[in-house]
């Protein structure tokens, strides 16, 4: 079944969420009628997310219309925020359907957990693009429950390419796609501050060296990207012997610039990891044992 042929309900309407229905309605991937937004207690982002796209959102406050909206939904995402994941599965979790797509982003929380607070297996695919998925050009890994068809993968997938790209990966690899891609974008604009910064206190005005920065770094993720060249080839091809790149790169190596960045994103895979099991200890906290 295409995804035009499928309802879609989006428990969350922070960020991510509108950067998900921007990609699958700019897309044409569907329409805004067959599309559903709600959370718990913010009717204002609700009403202006109906303005801006022109999806459904529940009539009223009344917690049983929201539960029949996800229950007649082919596919729910759950885009709640990591502190609001145990009281929204005790709303929502009992008017999902076992067959079912559940689509996470909800950093940090596992599909192992998921399946502890449903009490059962279900389709799910877990996931976390990182936030240039605002403006299409999202990164992130993909992982699916056994539960989970080939044609709802490739639902999934197709949602979240409507943003970026995805990855199928094992789920064990999703903590270090967090720190590689999800914190990614952070790495380049410090990056990009420490260019600037040298720009202008070289006698750039900040303007001029923003502009030059931006579109350097733009214009070699475009090579790397148009050339399919390994970006370590590229390097060399700039870096000519005992010339101006040469001598750059050696004051950056002295600095260890690449072991001081493997290490940031090793820490960030560790961090991505803690949160996971605060989030499944804070959610499964009121259950009983062995469920």
């Amino acid at each position: 079944m295409q995804l035009s042929e499928q309802t879609i309900a989006f428990i969350g309407a922070g960020s991510m969420a509108e950067a998900l229905l921007r990609g699958i309605l700019g897309a044409k991937l569907t329409e805004p009628r067959s599309v559903a937004v709600l959370n718990r207690n913010n009717r204002d982002r609700l009403a202006e997310l109906k303005t801006a796209y022109g999806v459904r959102i529940p009539d009223s406050e009344d917690a049983e219309e929201r539960r029949r909206l996800v229950r007649a939904a082919d596919i729910v995402v759950r885009a709640m925020k990591p502190k609001d994941v145990g009281a929204a599965m005790a709303e929502f979790g009992p008017a999902l359907r076992p067959e079912q797509l559940v689509v996470s982003v909800v950093a940090g929380l596992s599909i192992g957990t998921l399946e502890r607070l449903l009490g059962r297996a279900q389709p799910i695919v877990r996931t976390m693009p990182n936030t240039s998925s605002t403006i299409g050009l999202g990164a992130a890994g993909v992982a699916c429950s056994a539960s989970v068809s080939a044609a709802q993968r490739e639902t999934a997938l197709a949602m979240l390419r409507a943003v970026g790209c995805a990855v199928p990966l094992a789920e064990e690899r999703l903590n270090l796609v967090t720190g590689l891609s999800g914190s990614g974008p952070a790495y380049v604009y410090y990056l990009m501050e420490a260019m600037i910064e040298a720009g202008v206190a070289g006698g750039l005005t900040p303007a001029e060296a923003r502009e030059l920065v931006v579109q350097t770094v733009l214009g070699a993720a475009r090579m790397v990207e148009a050339t399919g060249e390994d970006p370590a080839l590229l390097r060399a091809k700039v870096t000519s012997p005992n010339g101006t790149t040469f001598a750059a790169i050696g004051v950056l190596d002295e600095y260890r610039f690449r072991e001081g960045l493997l290490q940031a994103i090793r820490r960030a895979e560790a961090r991505a990891a803690e949160l996971g099991e605060e989030i499944a200890a804070a959610a499964l906290g009121g259950l009983p044992p062995g469920r």
